[in-house]
């Protein structure tokens, strides 16, 4: 693949000079898709013009068309082109080039108007402008891209290279576009595990969705494993991308199986829906990382509010950061579960951000409770780092489901396979590191819960409540005490003070006050506000509040301040500076997961963990806050304690040993 992908881009070599680099991709990718069609259909060219020729409508054309060429390896074709042309008899005419080419390309079905996304017509006549139009069309004409010499996987993948190149040499998010194949078929393998024995009954039919789709890549790799299960099976894939370029590949290579091509659609999947009316068996994605939506913020919160009935309900994460977004776009697909328990499953990439981001009440917190208290999380999996072309930070793959097994109902399984990469003999942009068959195979026992013989598993993994990642965030207060005191500093910074200073005759006044110190804010403000009046000062009840805050320093001995009007315990006044948190995990201290056990399990906590440091600390339960967080780096965490101080001596002493006969050497 490697060398059919740099031998189609070696074309560049001739666009050189009248064509920039960022601009190689806007020619070589249409021109691949073109021959790719034109291999598509070479053997068929003959069945194709008696159909075109007897049948005038689309329907019955396509119809026809594709139970003529349909055979065991195919599903038959679904699009045709009346023009007479191939890249060979165009270049026939070299003075006509330009029209026989834009007549190509113009004779195609309406199904297949993928060349208005890439702007072909503009691009062929460009390339005649610049004289290169000739060489171009000759390169992509020697090139084989029938069925026979690449497959449909195979043709995907270089789709891809290509649009991976293309971003590479723009300098446009290299690799923004391109899953690599090892995680698309560990992500495959994940979704239908459990699947496999229904996968194989005769009569089979699945739908699977990407709302990523860009070239149609994880599309490819499902549907062929899927057939490696059971040739028989049918399927109906269906996708929706932004990118005009990778839809028009997509839509193009969908075209080829023989797939419907209203079921690929253009648009932005996070603004409007394009399949609102269908949930599906199989739902996979590969959203771009770290991408804010602050140009849809608008939509996104419309949706958001509406009557708690849209995708993003449950909860807006931060505008810096969509992958939340798509998450819960990907959840919302998942087909109904039927009569026989059989609902959908769904598999996508995430960063590690949507397992911990946000605190309790935050956005992406409600998000988190929403899928684990729906029970949709079934197992989250750790991959190594570098596997990504643009990107060497950490993944997650997400595996949900709408039915799981009695086994696996209100439990998510974490799955630790940071481990199993292995180093590339050559990197391509930041991925350094692929999952090989054999460990995919491991990830996928793993998940199966299928041990070794020794009766472990060869991946680490651990199993979780649903409600071992919530936890309640708990305001804990304590008294506000204070100390008043009319001293030099005190009225200094009374008389700078931005709402203070100006009002005439404080300072003064204050300074006649006397420093006596008072421990109880009543009688101080009782006292000052007596000696005020009888200077004639009359400060608002905002003013006055203000001067005791600015006067008034934390003192432990101090009288508790308390509210106007209180009297009991109940009515002391908080210091805002001495206020906390704690995050009261649910079930702690044997209590049940469950959230009407709020108060005793808070209660039993406060009593235990803070009440014996801080005796006049009480909760403020008004603010007590549900969070959801799963933090998979600390439960996989292993503690490799330091070395013994001994063997740091040892080291040390060798070290300066060496250093002192290196400086013997240079003052000999």
């Amino acid at each position: 693949m490697s060398i059919l992908s740099s031998f189609v881009w070696s074309v560049a070599d001739t666009l050189r000079g009248p064509y920039s680099d960022a601009e190689y991709g806007s020619v070589i990718l249409p021109f691949t898709v073109l021959r790719r069609l034109e291999c598509v259909m070479a053997p068929h060219r003959e069945t194709m013009a008696e159909i075109v020729a007897a049948h005038e409508g689309e329907q019955q054309r396509r119809t026809h068309l594709k139970i003529r060429t349909r055979s065991a390896d195919s599903a038959g074709l679904s699009f045709w082109t009346t023009s007479d042309y191939t890249l060979k008899k165009a270049l026939q005419d070299p003075d006509n080039l330009a029209a026989n080419l834009i007549d190509y390309v113009g004779g195609f079905s309406a199904n297949l108007d993928v060349f208005k996304s890439f702007d072909f017509e503009n691009i062929i006549r460009t390339l005649d402008a610049r004289d290169r139009l000739a060489q171009v069309a000759r390169h992509f004409e020697q090139i084989d891209l029938s069925p026979d010499a690449v497959s449909n996987a195979d043709m995907g993948d270089l789709f891809e290279n290509l649009i991976y190149r293309f971003a590479e040499s723009a300098n446009d998010g290299a690799g923004q576009f391109y899953t690599p194949r090892d995680v698309v078929r560990l992500l495959v393998d994940l979704v239908y595990d459990e699947d496999t024995d229904a996968l194989r009954e005769r009569g089979t039919v699945r739908s699977i969705y990407d709302p990523t789709v860009g070239t149609g890549g994880m599309l490819t790799v499902a549907e062929e494993h899927l057939h490696d299960l059971n040739p028989d099976a049918s399927t109906a894939l269906y996708g929706q991308e932004i990118n005009p370029r990778t839809y028009a590949i997509c839509k193009a290579d969908l075209l080829i199986k023989g797939q419907d091509p209203a079921n690929v659609r253009q648009g932005d999947t996070l603004v409007v829906d394009k399949f609102e009316d269908r949930r599906f068996d199989y739902v996979l994605s590969n959203p771009p990382f770290g991408t804010d939506w602050k140009a849809i913020e608008s939509d996104v919160k419309k949706e958001h509010v509406r009557g708690g009935q849209g995708r993003f309900a449950p909860g807006l994460p931060a505008v810096g950061d969509a992958a939340m977004l798509f998450l819960l776009h990907v959840a919302s697909k998942l087909r109904d579960v039927d009569e026989n328990g059989r609902g959908g499953k769904a598999g996508i990439v995430l960063n590690g951000s949507p397992l911990f981001n946000g605190g309790a009440g935050s956005g992406p917190s409600e998000i988190r409770g929403h899928m684990l208290e729906s029970d949709l999380v079934e197992a989250i999996v750790a991959l190594p780092n570098e596997m990504f072309y643009n990107t060497g930070i950490a993944t997650y793959l997400w595996i949900l489901s709408n039915a799981k097994s009695e086994d696996r109902k209100g439990k998510v399984q974490l799955i630790d396979a940071t481990g199993l990469g292995s180093k590339l003999r050559k990197s391509v942009g930041s991925k350094r590191v692929g999952i090989s068959d054999e460990s995919r195979e491991a990830i996928v026992r793993a998940f199966a819960g299928t041990q070794n013989e020794d009766g472990k598993s060869a991946v680490p993994v651990k199993v979780f409540s649903n409600r071992d990642f919530a936890y309640w965030t708990v305001t804990v207060e304590r008294p506000l005490q204070l100390r008043f005191q009319c001293t030099p500093e005190t009225i200094s910074t009374v008389t700078e003070h931005k709402k203070l200073g100006p009002i005439d005759g404080l300072g003064v006044a204050l300074d006649a006050f006397g420093d006596a110190v008072y421990l109880n804010r009543e009688k101080f403000n009782k006292a000052l506000g007596k000696h005020l009046g009888d200077r004639g000062l009359t400060l608002t009840p905002a003013q006055r509040k203000t001067l005791l805050q600015t006067i008034g320093v934390h003192d432990d001995t101090a009288d508790y301040c308390r509210v106007a009007s209180g009297k009991s315990k109940d009515d002391i006044e908080p210091d805002p500076a001495l206020r906390d948190t704690e995050n009261v995990p649910f079930g702690w201290g044997g209590h049940p997961k469950t959230h009407e056990a709020l108060n005793e399990t808070v209660q039993a906590y406060f009593d235990a963990e803070v009440k014996p440091h801080v005796d006049d600390a009480w909760i403020d339960w008004d603010k007590t806050k549900t969070g959801y967080e799963i933090p998979f780096t600390r439960h996989f965490y292993s503690y490799d304690p330091p070395r013994p101080i001994e063997e740091i001596d040892t080291d040390l002493e060798r070290v300066v040993g060496e250093i002192m006969e290196l400086l013997r050497e240079v003052e000999s």
